[in-house]
């Protein structure tokens, strides 16, 4: 099965340039991603438990924000691990199903994180706008479904994706890809056959990509007029408070990505690597941080957490 795939395709491995070739700089980076994805597992798990373990947290925000979680340990885990043993192993060749299986999961996740955070802007929305009608609007049954249509549509784009790049052929044997992961955009550019359906299949997901960004926009455009609308400043300091940490998580996510890929394939460039690390591996790591720093009963519950852990151990 391997072997007609390979005849079909042109290609049997591909390899990952990285992000240098400096060998004392690929050190560095070694232990620098290990260091940020261990960080991000524990950081994204003691959420993920602080959340289950404290019913006062089982409110439709932190029942998103678990999700966020763990799609975010589930997100770096699909690349720093691979990287770093191909650092050990020294060398960056990949398989091709290993390759399509990556990126299977990126752009899976990567969906998956933007659905999310457009729920999570959505329930602000109703609870800042319209806070006598929150729980009967906002309520658990809406809060799994829209969570299971997110992970479930995720997976169905990221398919398509997939088994459209399946179809597409290789000049070379081992073609090179300029990046640390396995790009849909610079595997179309590799490839030899006709790539039209995939790109117009891409720009759809652009717009899919871009459309709960605008969700999150006119929401965050609709509470601040009510915010305004507060009489009191201590009023709308609190009501703000409750959106800051999502609205930064927002600006560091979709900053990188749009600056990124909102453009023509043509027109990515290997620099773009090194801003790619600040959605794939640094906000996934940040996202902990700014959640328990910037919310009291997150906080309370994380240090109520470690505390019953060392006092266990």
């Amino acid at each position: 099965m391997s072997k007609r795939r390979e005849n079909e395709t042109g290609v049997s491995e591909f390899l990952l340039l990285g992000i240098t070739d400096d060998p004392q700089q690929q050190q560095i980076l070694f232990w620098a991603f290990l260091c940020m994805y261990l960080v991000t597992v524990a950081g994204n798990t003691l959420i993920f438990l602080a959340i289950s373990s404290d019913p006062r947290l089982h409110t439709p925000m932190y029942f998103f924000l678990a999700n966020l979680s763990f799609v975010d340990v589930c997100f770096t885990t699909n690349l720093i691990p691979r990287l770093l043993a191909s650092h050990v192993a020294g060398t960056g060749t990949i398989s091709y199903a290993h390759c399509l299986t990556q990126m299977y999961f990126l752009i899976s996740f990567a969906n998956v994180d933007t659905f999310l955070l457009a729920a999570m802007a959505l329930d602000r929305f109703v609870a800042i706008c319209y806070p006598l009608q929150y729980h009967t609007i906002i309520t658990q049954k809406l809060c799994v479904g829209l969570a299971a249509i997110v992970w479930l549509c995720s997976g169905l784009i990221s398919l398509v994706h997939t088994l459209l790049m399946s179809r597409l052929s290789f000049c070379s044997s081992a073609p090179e890809i300029s990046h640390f992961y396995c790009d849909a955009y610079l595997l179309m550019k590799l490839a030899c056959s006709d790539t039209r359906v995939n790109q117009r299949v891409f720009l759809g997901a652009v717009v899919l990509f871009v459309a709960p960004c605008i969700l999150i926009v006119v929401s965050y455009v609709r509470i601040t007029v009510a915010v305004f609308q507060i009489p009191s400043a201590k009023g709308r300091h609190k009501a703000f408070s409750t959106c800051s940490s999502h609205l930064s998580v927002v600006i560091l996510f979709y900053g990188t990505v749009l600056g990124i890929y909102i453009r023509p394939p043509d027109s990515f460039s290997t620099q773009d690597t090194v801003a790619t690390i600040m959605y794939t591996v640094v906000t996934p790591m940040l996202n902990p941080f700014i959640y328990s720093l910037r919310n009291q009963d997150m906080k309370k519950t994380v240090t109520r957490l470690l505390n019953r852990g060392s006092k266990s151990s």
